[in-house]
């Protein structure tokens, strides 16, 4: 049946809805790259819970999700901003996240790397945000998953230049049992993380963020870069040390980042993994065979769906991220811990839909389909 959908015009128009899905079933590991997908927490609906209160997660359906991921064989980057990290789940939900989904990776033998960073704190001297480093960076290796250091809205407030920073992540990598991934979070997913690395001239905060790695090569396992800049991107992986990994995060420019060319290529740690997991996945074995150009035929016209999800303001990209979750029936409800399903237009959701749905993304259209055609309703849209 015909769907009338939001048009930019301020009315409405008729959308067919695709009817059978693309079929992909999971397969074989992937082989010549690291592909993590950070994950978004399901929200407990029926929690009587605030904006403003502690997150109330629906742990069974959270856990479920990670599994389909891992079934699909992408790793899982937890607990980061896709989890609503700063955003609704605080440290102690985020503390909680971790255990149980490392727990859970170790009782399927998923991969699993998780998030350290400061949210225990807002604000505090170098000394007290190295201490909530600390702390969470002790609950990630109990937990037995690997470390994501993760920029710091407080170290952003409390450094005074380029040497803080420096002496901050020197401490940590320093006393981190394993190698670490270095997360480098743009301004366009945190406003708060402007001047990141001691400067706001990007070439600037390159440097000391490669002069970090430089003096802790055998600590740093790989960087995740999300400043939505391919070249960028491209000319800091050229310079990383023998060994050290570039894991992009850029949302825009993926398929050509994975790829990579001559000179080489980056992994991946991405939001948009989410929704397109099994995709994604298929698309990577195909790389893994040598066909590149296969590759970037499966992965390509995802493009616009991604950067339809990360557009401005990008930091909002995990209501659409949920929105697909409900749409494809991972869960049963679209509702966000701190309320977030709010955060974008029915016209911006409404597209995501369309886009998904035209990449055969929903294992079953029929329901996304009503589950749409009832979302619509909600907003007084009548068919």
């Amino acid at each position: 049946m015909t769907l009338r959908l939001p048009a930019a015009d301020g009315g409405l128009r008729p959308y067919e809805p695709r009817t059978e899905p693309l079929t992909v079933s999971p397969g074989t590991p992937l082989t010549s790259r690291t592909v993590l997908s950070a994950a978004h927490v399901v929200a407990d609906p029926l929690a009587d819970a605030s904006p403003d209160s502690p997150a109330a997660v629906d742990w069974d359906a959270t856990l479920a999700f990670r599994r389909h991921l891992w079934s699909h064989g992408l790793g899982v980057a937890e607990a980061m901003d896709t989890a609503q990290r700063g955003m609704g789940l605080d440290w102690a939900g985020a503390a909680e996240l971790i255990r149980r989904s490392a727990a859970e990776a170790r009782a399927v033998g998923g991969r699993i790397a998780c998030g350290v960073g400061t949210d225990q704190l807002t604000t505090g001297t170098l000394a007290e945000i190295r201490a909530a480093y600390e702390e969470q960076l002790a609950v990630v290796e109990e937990a037995g998953a690997q470390a994501i250091l993760m920029a710091s809205r407080a170290l952003a407030a409390a450094a005074s230049g380029p040497e803080d920073y420096l002496e901050v992540y020197g401490h940590l990598l320093r006393q981190a049992a394993e190698p670490v991934v270095l997360h480098w979070l743009g301004p366009m997913f945190d406003p708060a993380l402007e001047g990141y690395w001691g400067s706001a001239d990007l070439d600037a905060a390159t440097e000391t963020f490669l002069e970090v790695i430089a003096a802790h090569p055998d600590k740093v396992d790989g960087v995740k870069i999300s400043l939505l800049d391919a070249g960028r991107e491209i000319a800091l992986r050229r310079r990383l040390p023998r060994g050290v990994r570039c894991y992009t995060g850029d949302d825009f420019h993926y398929p050509e980042l994975i790829a990579g060319d001559e000179q080489g290529f980056s992994h991946a740690l991405l939001g948009i993994f989410d929704p397109l997991g099994p995709l994604a996945a298929e698309a990577v074995r195909v790389l893994d065979t040598g066909n590149t150009q296969g590759f970037r035929d499966l992965l390509d016209p995802t493009v616009e769906l991604s950067r339809h999800l990360f557009q401005a303001p990008t930091r909002f990209y995990k209501t659409g991220v949920v929105l697909l979750a409900w749409l494809a029936g991972h869960q049963s409800h679209f509702t966000m811990v701190g309320g977030l399903q709010s955060a974008r237009s029915l016209p911006h959701l409404a597209r995501a839909y369309e886009l998904a749905d035209g990449l055969g993304l929903f294992p079953d259209p029929k329901l996304a389909e009503e589950r749409m055609r009832n979302l619509l309703a909600l907003y007084g849209v009548n068919q």
